[in-house]
């Protein structure tokens, strides 16, 4: 690919001198608009010095830009340090320095011109009640400059170029991590590959169930034990270790990158809520894949609004629950052998205070006989993508549980429980999104490489090296705001804002990445033998599950408001 006229033999980089200075400096005021925002909105909707949940909601565009505001900030802020990592290492090369150049280009003008919630939803900063005269502050120098100079045709050319030449790599980019994590991977990489990859759109297209054979070698390989204790079973590896596995099974495919997500769910449950006794009998059975979980949550009426979930459950004078109910979108619920089932025991309650948690047990289920367990029904919903596992609508009717399973033995406490979970699974999410991403761009590569048109390879057209330059810088960005959230859990440091900004930016660049490479394979992307229709079907429902783009950026707004 030749760029800006220049003679290839000898490209000269577009790469911004002192660099590293440029984007450290353009911190700065970046972090002092978003300073100047937070507390515009906390004047506009305050009163007494307090923000109300119910004034975040009202001005849903204003607080939801801030939260994707903020988002952008920390992507910038940890993209730097890994920068800086990189140049300390002495591996931050040119492919790097492109990656970091033109991600703080793109992103700073976005800030300044308007930021992308959804696809017909620009914020800008005047929605947020910041005035020309505030947004003056960003015009310094190193704004200037990483603006007008960052993400060039020019530099995007041959960020494309050194993509090409590197191709077969793990990855576009050093990731900053350590050998260990490094190792482990190569590891699921070279297993996605040789047992994933070459089956999964097939597995897609007869909308198929996993092979049991899959999970069974996943067990063996310690997926479901990564993050639980050591004394209980698992590897008590970090956080960190779970966002490389997901990452890497679901580059090759989102339901195998998913598997672990149900056990990761039921086993921070446990550990966070769960008696001595439910710890020490559940957890090594999670742990060992002898027992796969399923997460029962949702009812078809509430959605997102868990508060107000209407399953209830009795307790009966032996001490035992009856549970009677509906629930929907429960992903691997026939296979599965037990349940976390969030149910309302106080009848008197109507919001998140008589809600409790449940390990409900239940026998696996057959393709002929998917749900034999006495008082349940079920029935399979048909979906776009993410089918490995399928999805179902679960009904209750007396469905019998032993006292001994309510969580932690007291009631009332099954939302606090379930709240304390979602920092993990949002990071395992972002991970899960960042996999998908990734399979888009090695999609797209290949497809860009392989197709001729005019006489020359896709690639060396500059509006599709373009896209797949951004593509690799996005992933990067995801990347480190992901790795980030998941270092402070591994440093037991509150980190729902992190792992909230980590999924909604991850799931929307999953998106694009997903969009593009379909673009890329033109018509033949819209024919179901290619691939790459999968993974955008895939891609769409990351925006959607563990908590709607909606739902995360007013949970991310109402944190920055408090």
């Amino acid at each position: 690919m030749a760029h800006d006229g220049q003679d290839m033999t000898n490209p000269e980089t577009p790469i911004l001198p002192d660099l590293l200075a440029l984007t450290a400096a353009a911190l700065g005021p970046v972090e002092a608009i978003l300073e100047m925002a937070v507390t515009r909105q906390k004047d506009l909707l305050g009163k007494d010095g307090r923000v109300s949940a119910a004034a975040v909601e009202a001005e849903q565009t204003a607080t939801h830009g801030l939260a994707w505001l903020a988002t952008y900030v920390e992507a910038l802020r940890q993209m730097q340090k890994w920068a800086e990592r990189m140049s300390a290492a002495d591996t931050f090369g040119e492919l790097e320095q492109l990656l970091q150049q033109i991600a703080f280009g793109e992103y700073l003008w976005q800030i300044y011109g308007g930021i992308q919630m959804s696809q017909n939803e620009i914020v800008r900063l005047q929605d947020l009640g910041l005035t020309q005269d505030d947004q003056r502050g960003l015009m310094s120098d190193a704004v200037m400059a990483l603006t007008q100079g960052g993400n060039t045709q020019a530099a995007r050319t041959r960020l494309a170029e050194l993509m090409v030449e590197q191709q077969g790599t793990t990855m576009f980019g050093a990731s900053g991590l350590d050998d260990e994590l490094e190792m482990i991977r190569e590891q699921f990489r070279r297993y996605a590959v040789d047992k994933v990859e070459p089956f999964a759109h097939d597995w897609h297209l007869k909308d198929e169930l996993i092979p049991m054979e899959i999970i069974e070698e996943l067990s063996e390989m310690g997926v479901f034990g990564l993050t639980i204790p050591e004394n209980l079973g698992g590897f008590g590896l970090s956080k960190a270790s779970m966002v490389v596995v997901s990452e890497e099974l679901s580059r090759g495919y989102i339901g195998v990158g998913s598997l672990a997500t149900r056990s990761e769910i039921a086993a921070e449950l446990i550990l966070c809520g769960g008696t001595d006794e439910q710890k020490s009998h559940w957890l090594p059975k999670i742990a060992s894949g002898e027992i796969l979980p399923t997460a029962v949550f949702t009812e078809p009426n509430t959605g997102s609004d868990l508060a107000a979930l209407r399953t209830r459950a009795v307790k009966g004078e032996s001490g035992d629950y009856a549970i009677t109910g509906n629930k929907t979108w429960i992903t691997h619920a026939a296979r599965t052998h037990v349940m976390t089932v969030m149910a309302r025991t106080d009848p008197n309650t109507t919001d998140h205070t008589g809600l409790s948690m449940f390990l409900a047990e239940k026998i696996p289920g057959t393709d002929a006989d998917p749900f034999p367990t006495e008082g349940m029904t079920g029935g399979e919903i048909e979906v776009l993508g993410y089918r490995g596992m399928k999805e179902y609508e679960l009904g209750f009717d007396g469905f019998h549980v032993k006292g001994e399973n309510l969580l932690g033995g007291v009631e009332g406490q099954g939302f606090r429980q379930l709240m304390q979970t979602f920092e993990s699974a949002r990071i395992q999410t972002a991970a899960r999104a960042i996999g998908v991403a990734q399979c888009a761009l090695d999609l797209g590569m290949r497809y860009a490489l392989d197709r001729k048109a005019f006489g020359k390879a896709l690639v060396n057209f500059p509006r599709v090296s373009g896209k797949l330059a951004m593509m690799a810088v996005e992933i990067m960005v995801a990347r480190q705001l992901t790795y980030f959230a998941a270092y402070e859990k591994d440093h037991d440091r509150r980190c729902d804002l992190e792992a909230g900004m980590a999924k909604l930016l991850g799931a929307r660049i999953a998106w694009a990445c997903a969009d593009n490479a379909l673009q890329i394979h033109g018509g033949n992307g819209f024919a179901l033998e290619y691939t790459v229709s999968r993974v955008l079907c895939d891609a769409r429902i990351l925006n959607i599950f563990e908590g709607a783009a909606e739902i995360q950026a007013q949970v991310i707004a109402r944190r920055l408001l408090s």
